[in-house]
Order: C-alpha cells, then sequence, then structure tokens
C-alpha cells in the first residue's frame, strides 16, 4: 500500500484510490496567498496545462478552465453546488473563486476515500480559511466539524498596518461519529504542578486532594446520597458506593480535620494538559533544524506526528494529496503507519525518496506510479517539461537536485554523496548535469567547471537522454576511481 504518485490528485483519486480505503486524510495545498514559489517549478510561459500552473503558482485567476472547473461543480448539485454558486455571487469571477472551484472536487473524492472512521485535516491559512470551512460544511456536512486548530507557526514580527499574522490554521473533520480519537495531552506546567501538586507523601511521591463529593453547581442525585462511615453529604457522591469503598480500600481517601473525604490524585498518574486547539508549542523548520530541506512549504514532523498519533492506528494508511517534500510520509513511516503521497512534481517525489532513505536510514519499501515507464514516455516528458525531466532522471539514479533557480545552473543539475573508507574517509560528491537530446563538448566543459569550484572534492557525471530507452535496466556498474575534474559519460539513465 506505500505508494508515490506523480500526477494531478483528482485524477489519481478517481483512478487509483477506492472508496473507504483510507485512515486519514492531511493535505496543505497552497492557499491563494500570492506567494511566489516559481523558483520551485517552471514558468508561467503557456507551455505546461492548467493543473501544473495551478499546481505550482499560488496565484489563481478567472479564465476557460476555472469556468468549466466551476460548471462542473454546480452541476454535481447538492450543497457543495449551493456553495459555490454563492461563491460566486459573493466574490464574483475572481482568483479566490478559481481557487474554491479547484478544491471542492478534491475535498469531495476525499471524503470519497476515507473510512467511516476516518477524518480529513486540512491545513491552511487565514487567506482562504473562512471560505474553506464553508467548503467542508457543504462536502462533509456542519455535524462533522470537529476542530479549527491554530497553529502559532512564526514569533511575533511587524506587519504593516495590521496584527502581525502567526499563524495557520487545521481545519478538523470526520467522516461520521465513529471517528477515531486517540487523546494528546501535554506536560504539566511547572507552576501548576507546584500550586496544585504540593503535598509529598512518604514514598516521594507528588498528589493533590480532590473532591469525591458533589457540589450544589451539580444538583442532588438521590442515587449517590448515601452514609458511608457516618457521613452523608448533602448533594451525593461524585461515584457510586461500591466504587467509593474500592477507592477507601486501596487508601485513596484522606479525611479532613472537618470530617469531609477528599480523593487523593498522585501526579505520576495523571495524564498531562489535554491537548487545547491552539498549538504554540510546534516551533516551524528553521534552516538550522535537522530535518531542513530547503522546501518552502515543508512543515516541522512534530505536528504532522501529533495529527497522525490522534487519528490512527499503527497500520491504518494515511494519505497525503498534496505531499510536497513529504512531511505527512516520513512521519507516517516513522509511526508505523501505510502511506499514500500524491504530488504533480517530480522534484517532491525525488524529495520524498531522498527523505524515506536517508533521514529514516532504513530501506523503505513503496511503488512510484505515474512516472515515464518507456522511451516515448521519457521522451514526451523531456519536450513537455524540461524541468520536470531533469527531477525525473535525477531520481532514476538517486541523485539530490543542485538548486531550484531557473536559468544558468552552470552545468551542475544534481550530485550523489558518497564517503571515503576509514575512520576518516572523506566525504565526497558526484556532479550531475541532465540533458535531453545529445550531449555537447560545451555540456562536459560546463560540468568540469562546476567541479572545479564545487567542495569537496568531486567527481563528475553527464546524465542524457540517449538514443536508448532511458527506462530499461541499468547495466552492471562499472568500477571507476573519481578524480578531481573528471568527467564520467553516463549513457543510460
Amino acid at each position: 500500500m506505500n505508494q508515490l504518485y506523480y500526477g494531478d490528485n483528482l485524477e489519481v483519486l478517481r483512478q487509483h484510490i477506492k472508496d473507504e480505503s483510507i485512515d486519514l486524510v492531511y493535505l496543505d495545498p497552497l492557499f491563494n496567498s500570492h506567494q511566489d514559489y516559481n523558483v520551485l517549478f517552471a514558468e508561467q510561459d503557456g507551455t505546461q496545462s492548467a493543473a501544473q500552473i495551478n499546481a505550482f503558482e499560488d496565484t489563481w485567476w478567472w479564465d476557460q478552465v476555472a469556468a468549466q472547473a466551476y460548471q462542473s461543480v454546480v452541476e454535481h448539485g447538492g450543497k457543495l453546488s449551493q456553495a459555490i454558486q454563492a461563491f460566486r455571487i459573493l466574490l464574483g469571477e475572481s482568483d479566490m473563486l478559481t481557487y474554491l472551484c479547484m478544491m471542492a472536487p478534491r475535498l469531495v473524492d476525499l471524503r470519497r476515500v476515507l473510512k467511516q472512521t476516518g477524518s480529513i485535516h486540512l491545513h491552511c491559512d487565514p487567506t482562504a480559511s473562512h471560505y474553506l470551512k464553508m467548503l467542508m460544511d457543504a462536502v462533509f456536512g456542519p455535524l462533522y466539524f470537529r476542530n479549527e486548530i491554530i497553529w502559532k507557526r512564526t514569533s511575533s514580527h511587524n506587519d504593516a498596518r495590521r496584527y502581525a499574522d502567526v499563524r495557520d490554521c487545521l481545519l478538523y473533520y470526520a467522516r461520521s461519529k465513529t471517528v477515531v480519537w486517540n487523546a494528546q495531552y501535554l506536560p504539566h506546567d511547572e507552576h501548576y504542578i507546584r500550586t496544585h501538586y504540593n503535598r509529598v507523601n512518604d514514598e516521594g511521591r507528588r498528589y493533590r486532594l480532590d473532591n469525591i463529593i458533589r457540589s450544589a453547581s451539580m444538583g442532588a442525585r438521590p442515587n449517590l446520597t448515601y452514609d458511608y462511615k457516618g457521613y452523608t453529604p448533602q448533594w451525593g457522591w461524585g461515584v457510586n458506593q461500591a466504587k467509593l469503598a474500592a477507592i477507601d480500600q486501596a487508601a485513596r481517601l484522606m479525611w479532613s480535620t472537618s470530617g469531609i473525604p477528599y480523593l487523593i490524585r498522585f501526579l505520576d498518574e495523571m495524564r498531562g494538559t489535554a491537548m487545547p486547539s491552539i498549538w504554540d508549542d510546534i516551533s516551524p523548520v528553521n534552516s538550522q533544524a535537522a530535518d531542513h530541506l530547503g522546501y518552502p512549504t515543508q512543515k516541522p514532523e512534530a505536528l504532522l506526528k501529533r495529527i497522525i498519533q490522534a487519528s490512527s492506528h499503527e497500520g491504518d494508511i494515511v494519505l497525503d494529496p498534496f505531499c510536497g517534500c513529504g512531511t505527512a510520509i516520513a512521519s507516517a513511516q516513522r509511526l508505523n503507519r501505510q502511506r499514500i503521497g500524491i504530488d504533480i512534481t517530480h522534484l517532491a517525489i525525488t524529495l520524498i525518496k531522498h527523505r524515506l532513505q536517508d533521514t529514516l536510514r532504513t530501506q523503505v519499501r513503496y511503488q512510484v506510479m505515474g512516472e515515464p515507464t518507456s522511451l516515448p514516455d521519457a521522451t514526451a516528458l523531456a519536450s513537455e517539461d524540461p524541468y520536470q525531466f531533469q527531477w525525473w532522471a535525477l531520481g532514476l539514479v538517486g541523485a539530490r537536485p543542485v538548486g531550484r533557480n531557473k536559468g544558468a545552473d552552470q552545468g551542475s543539475d544534481g550530485r550523489i554523496f558518497f564517503h571515503g573508507e576509514g575512520k576518516h574517509g572523506r566525504t565526497k560528491q558526484v556532479i550531475l548535469s541532465v540533458r535531453s537530446g545529445h550531449l555537447k563538448l560545451s555540456d562536459l566543459r560546463d560540468l568540469q567547471g562546476s567541479s572545479n569550484v564545487s567542495r569537496p572534492r568531486s567527481a563528475c557525471l553527464s546524465v542524457y537522454r540517449s538514443r536508448r530507452n532511458p527506462c530499461a535496466p541499468k547495466p552492471p556498474a562499472q568500477a571507476f576511481t573519481p578524480r578531481p575534474g573528471g568527467t564520467i559519460p553516463y549513457s543510460n539513465c
């Protein structure tokens, strides 16, 4: 079940994901925040499909494709159709309406694939969170809204003429009333421990005294009003007589000098403070973080681990239809869940492969669906989108992309690290250049120049689409000795 899909997530959901087969969905789609993520993806030059442009740019506009998406949602009928029509009246033919028309059918299919015990967490920011909540109400039903979780994603900073924007939202909806829920807890605050668990018994265990009788505000309960050891509370006890006797026998009752009994609660038996819907204890991924990948929308693993632990069990299936650099996929792997990731860029799929293999430092089995499997497939990809072809080719040889800025790359597109033998073996790298077509002498010169300025010492490898099938099994590797500035042609992807 561990699968990575390359492609439009709507098509993948409809063609490959069965009804009621997923236990937990986490998605972190672009927010229509008008942020420029062109550094990662292809330019908006008219050569890409509308799905690719929408996926790569966090900016939306109303066009013929958006109008067709709107019509499709309206013709679907029901509450969702009514909601989209109301949005059009409110928002007009705007970029926000375009964004909502993209999200609407995907939410419908995500609900379809969820099990009756499943749930969905949609990660967004205040730009569109209020519209998305209404959209999810139309798809899932207001009855199944569980929480709006607020994650403080950064510290306070200056925003011109408004309060600092430091939060993201997570819209948490259930598929039904029988949703999986594993309560999460935070450690008790030190001040709370000092002020409430301020007693210590002979064994050194901290404890506090808690009421075991009902208060006037709770009202009288005749079935809980009984005499125990000469004491009958006015409003009754908090438990029945058999339970009270068991508590007393376990030495968990303490009688005060005024004759009122109290329940003894030990600190080491308390699970902590129930998790609130405001999360300010998880830091964002910064450049110094151990799991930093350089992906602009990367989320911390601690955030995903909390969601996965709360809403699934070991062995359950976690789906991320906008998986990006794969934080949800990696977190699910660590927590022994099965996982399905979908993304429309080969860069994302390549990053996830490396993350599963390198970060988790274990052999992870998974299938990659939707990648080229024949020479015509690879040729078509190189022609339609050279950058996608480049990232796919690098993934075939286990290389990491080098930088993601478009433009002149001085011949270097990727690298493979390797380490010398012995305790003090030096780390070295193979520099790769991807070219679709015939290899030119100038390509080799550029690659050699790139290696001369790279540190640590490097060997160079040129990967290009040859006349042979780039998807055929590679021939047995031949031994070579890397040397500074050396060039090793590699004619089979």
